[in-house]
């Protein structure tokens, strides 16, 4: 069934227009982009889709397609948390931060429907928020551009959904593309399309583990950046030029949170100089050390199947991705072997007793 079907046979005619966005996979730079750092995501082949169009009454109406349920709500109002459909707060938050901006927003019947994992890293609620917006520039020709829908959408995340986000996911969700790697500086904007290495392709892989940023330690991460920033008398962490600076630090936790952050910067920033695709594995594995054990948001389970990954002859290299506590892994593989990768790493997956799922467009489940 397409989408504009279902809007049809969920509203009684057709939408006004459609608009897509993709989810990303973050290749390095984790839990940098709040701390104003560096950032290399990749757009991932699967995207969310909205249909949009004025509404004939004067409520907004929002249907998922994967709760099938509608939810109203007055324009200029945050929708119910309590309809079933946890898509319904992104979109009217998005739908309130871009009134904010200065857009007149109607009325809105809106139709959502996407294959981006939920919950796994892989930004599936700023592919939504900029699907939002995409389709409301077009409804009404508004003059907005691409960086701006970014920082919209984490207004929106931020203010509505209660996540202290950064902005590297809604900037790869507007920007990133599945060719090129987006070289993102989250301090000043400065961006820079990075092709993949020579001979290299990326595999995603979910670990099972779902997770919730709003629940789990994100907030709490990000305020003991904070305040290691405040110990080091730096505005950010990304003003830390050198590892062995954050070593003057006389809180653990704080020197560890730190220490991840100052190395991944550098990591990211060597991967953007220019790297092979063994140099470009080696830097993944690291990062993945670092988020583990100076971090601390990696889980066993996500553990195990990185291991596996990186024990296999046609991966370079791999880590999690995301925020952490769960949710997706991400393997830099040889070129075309991606598929033939997670058909052998499944079943070692699941003799360790865990389920996950390869998420490359030939094994997609959804």
């Amino acid at each position: 069934m397409t989408t504009a079907t279902t809007f049809q046979d969920v509203f009684g005619s057709p939408p006004a227009v459609y608009a897509r966005a993709p989810g990303r996979v973050n290749l390095l730079g984790e839990h940098t982009d709040y701390n104003e750092g560096f950032v290399l995501p990749i757009a991932i082949p699967q995207s969310t889709r909205v249909a949009m169009r004025r509404a004939s009454g004067p409520r907004s109406r929002v249907h998922a397609a994967a709760y099938g349920r509608t939810v109203e709500f007055a324009p200029g109002t945050d929708a119910p948390t309590d309809e079933g459909n946890p898509f319904a707060r992104y979109v009217s938050g998005t739908l309130l931060e871009a009134a904010h901006e200065g857009l007149e927003v109607p009325a809105l019947d809106i139709f959502v429907v996407s294959d981006v994992p939920i919950g796994v890293g892989l930004s599936s609620s700023a592919a939504l928020e900029v699907a939002v917006l995409r389709a409301l520039r077009d409804l009404l020709g508004a003059e907005i551009d691409d960086v701006r829908i970014a920082q919209v959408a984490q207004r929106a995340e931020i203010e509505h959904a209660g996540v202290r986000c950064g902005i590297m996911d809604q900037m790869a969700s507007s920007l990133a593309d599945t060719r090129s790697a987006l070289f993102l500086d989250t301090r000043t904007l400065r961006r820079q399309l990075i092709p993949l290495p020579e001979g290299s392709s990326v595999l995603v892989m979910d670990s099972g583990v779902a997770r919730s940023l709003a629940t789990s330690g994100y907030n709490q991460r990000r305020a003991e950046c904070e305040a290691a920033a405040a110990a080091l008398g730096v505005p950010a962490l990304r003003d830390v030029d050198y590892v062995s600076a954050v070593e003057q630090l006389t809180d653990d936790t704080l020197r560890r949170r730190a220490r991840h952050v100052v190395s991944e910067n550098q990591r990211v920033l060597s991967a953007a100089a220019g790297v092979d695709a063994i140099g470009f594995g080696q830097l993944m594995n690291a990062s993945h050390a670092s988020l583990r054990d100076d971090y601390e948001v990696s889980v066993p389970p996500v553990d195990r199947l990185v291991e596996l990954l990186q024990q296999h002859p046609g991966v370079f290299g791999a880590r999690m991705t995301g925020a952490g506590w769960g949710g997706a892994c991400v393997a830099l593989c040889r070129y075309g072997e991606q598929e033939k990768v997670a058909r052998d790493v499944l079943p070692a997956y699941a003799d360790l007793g865990e389920t996950g799922r390869a998420l490359v467009p030939e094994l997609d489940q959804f």
